[in-house]
């Protein structure tokens, strides 16, 4: 099975290409509000470098946020443009599994949400169960508990191999929508 994954949630673009049980391709692109020039050459290049077509792919998974807000749009309709052109499969993860996924024992996992607000939950990786659920915190009710590991939407470790035992198929690509955990700056101003 060869799965591509592709995360532009965070200040991190995350393209991977795995093949069975084996990482053939793996970049984290530090990037400041510019995944967009480098999502498609990332993806190609992932590709190129091991002699695949999106054709030769078997699933495409996505994070699918939470995150910056165009960060999470532009993965999502990249990876929903290739799997419906190319009829693959498309999975779907949670930015936040993704990011906490190259842990072991209880990781953090934090993306800024601005106005001293995070993106935030709390996992056992080994238990495979949530210890606070995803949703939006204040960094104060996050601060006083106590991980293993603490990763943030600047450095975080992603195991590509437990994405993929974690994703999910996404039964209709056309209906998937982002996960934001929140409305937007120009929804919130519409009210």
């Amino acid at each position: 099975m060869k799965s591509l994954i592709v995360d532009s949630s965070t200040k991190i673009l995350y393209v991977a290409l795995v093949e069975d049980n084996v990482i053939l391709y793996e970049n984290y692109l530090k990037g400041e509000n510019n995944h967009s020039e480098n999502i498609v050459y990332c993806i190609d290049e992932a590709l190129k470098q091991n002699n695949f077509l999106v054709d030769n792919l078997d699933r495409i998974i996505v994070g699918y946020g939470p995150g910056s807000y165009t960060g999470v749009r532009m993965a999502v309709a990249v990876c929903k443009m290739l799997a419906v052109f190319k009829q693959k499969p498309l999975y779907k993860i949670s930015t936040l599994l993704l990011m906490a996924s190259g842990y072991c024992g209880t990781v953090k996992a934090t993306i800024d949400a601005r106005r001293g607000n995070c993106f935030g939950a709390v996992y056992d990786i080994e238990s495979e169960k949530y210890l606070k659920e995803e949703r939006m915190y204040s960094y104060d009710e996050l601060n006083d508990i106590n991980c293993d590991y603490c990763c943030s939407e600047d450095d975080f470790k992603v195991n590509p191999l437990f994405c993929i035992s974690h994703a999910t198929i996404v039964d209709n690509p056309h209906l998937l929508v982002p996960n934001y955990l929140r409305e937007t700056e120009a929804e919130r101003n519409l009210k």
